[in-house]
């Protein structure tokens, strides 16, 4: 039976991809972290990155919430969990408001993910060399889905505290809620920003408190805390992580500076299923902990090939593992590191652990981006043949295989229906360039840790 959530809540959109999304919802969350308040924090849509900004300001891990892999019941169970215990939860948007799976509709939006949880909005918008203009995109967003609670505007990158008032008097509803000024706002570098994970170097800590004093005095945090605390109760069913069961089973999980990509989702349900999660680094550790099973995540196997060549007792630790029937599961970075070799973009070609007869090669350009719906053509360690689940792309390197591999998977792309080939599998060592999130199918977990306990 659903049960009534009650917390304040509010969504960060924007006008696109590129206004400042991230960079007002880091400061935001510091802001309300100064003010004692304790903050849960989302992110719309499959990007694995933005998680980490996240969590550098609110102290806590950062959930996401993807209406086409997870659907409505399991983004509803996923923010109850993850809010239950907050004072406040802040989610950010992915893209533009209205931007997801499809150009004609909804399914994958903020937009969409804001409906679904009855949030109030607030709209970044990069307002560079604008004034009266800024009525007329507030009044767009508004007309164009009237279901939603569009609450505010933060513009982003004005020019100076005039500027600001006369966004401010250019519209009043939605109102403008304060802004972010372009040459005074800590800033952390574009190239990461999508393309590395939120580290001290990359977000360092006086960054973080610099933007939430900076919010603080630029926008009207009071007002979004009202707007937020007026948003009502919610239904949510039970989340399938929250039901525990005893521990009977141990699952190295690859995290370090070359494996860290993972929903926190999945995790939580591998634990829930009864298994318990053992970190270990594939660059830095001599051999694998203790365990039945091993999950290697997705990551920057392409950055640290060096180190992941030269740790030759890991690799081959690994690869005894899986010759020895022990169950591997590989994620994109995760598969890359179990394959025989990974060719760098300067040609240079480095032995991995060489559990599956292929060789990785890097690209200058993306070769896969965008959302893929998964049917199993055998029996695995996912269950029967038959599993379907869904996952996203994301990639530079493609993959050149033996003839001898057996791919396991028909991956159907959201974007144009196309069908293929891919999941690679040797005994019970399976891997795949798709970031799956198990909400589409919560037997998966269930099967993985039934494989690794042996039952």
């Amino acid at each position: 039976m659903p049960n009534n959530v009650a917390i304040p809540r509010l969504v960060i959109a924007g006008t696109s991809s590129g206004v400042g999304k991230t960079t007002v919802t880091v400061g935001l969350v510091r802001a309300l972290r100064s003010r004692g308040l304790k903050v849960a924090a989302f992110k719309c849509g499959p990007d694995y990155l933005d998680p980490t900004y996240h969590a550098r300001a609110a102290g806590v891990p950062s959930h996401n919430l993807d209406g086409w892999m997870m659907g409505q019941k399991a983004v509803t169970a996923t923010f109850a969990r993850a809010s239950r215990g907050a004072d406040v939860a802040v989610i950010e948007g992915v893209m533009g408001l209205f931007d997801g799976a499809s150009p004609i509709d909804e399914a994958g939006s903020t937009a969409e993910i804001a409906k679904w949880l009855v949030a109030p909005v607030f709209l970044v918008v990069d307002a560079s060399g604008m004034a009266r203009t800024i009525g007329a995109i507030a009044r767009g967003f508004v007309e164009f889905d009237r279901g939603l609670r569009l609450s505010g505007l933060i513009c982003n990158k004005v020019g100076s505290e005039s500027h600001l008032n006369l966004l401010c008097e250019a519209t009043d509803f939605p109102p403008v809620l304060g802004g972010l000024p372009k040459d005074q706002t800590p800033s952390f570098s574009s190239r990461h920003l999508g393309l590395r994970t939120a580290d001290d170097r990359v977000l360092p800590d006086s960054i973080v408190a610099a933007l939430g004093t900076t919010v603080d005095k630029w926008c009207d945090v009071d007002a979004i805390l009202a707007f937020a605390s007026d948003a009502p109760p919610i239904s949510a069913f039970a989340d399938v992580s929250s039901v525990e069961t005893p521990e009977c089973c141990r699952i190295g999980i690859a995290f370090d500076e070359a494996f860290h990509f993972y929903y926190e989702d999945n995790l939580a349900q591998l634990e829930a299923a009864g298994a318990r999660l053992i970190r270990f680094s594939p660059i830095h550790d001599s051999k694998l902990p203790d365990v039945s099973g091993i999950y290697l995540g997705g990551g920057y196997p392409e950055e640290y090939a060096v180190e992941l060549a030269a740790n030759e007792s890991m690799r081959r630790e690994i690869a005894a593992f899986a010759s020895s029937g022990g169950v591997v599961y590989g994620e994109c970075g995760g598969l890359m590191y179990l394959s025989s070799a990974l060719r760098t973009l300067k040609g240079t070609c480095y032995p991995m652990c060489g559990v599956f007869r292929a060789t990785i090669t890097m690209r200058d350009r993306i070769q896969a981006l965008g959302y893929v719906e998964v049917e199993t053509s055998c029996d695995s360690i996912l269950g029967p043949a038959g599993v379907r689940f869904r996952g996203h792309q994301f990639r530079y390197s493609d993959i050149e295989v033996s003839d001898s591999l057996s791919r396991g998977f028909t991956m159907t792309r959201r974007r144009d229906g196309k069908s293929f080939q891919e999941g690679y599998q040797i005994g019970r060592a399976l891997g795949s360039y798709v970031h799956a999130h198990w909400a589409s199918n919560p037997d998966i977990p269930a099967s993985i840790v039934k494989a690794c306990s042996g039952k």
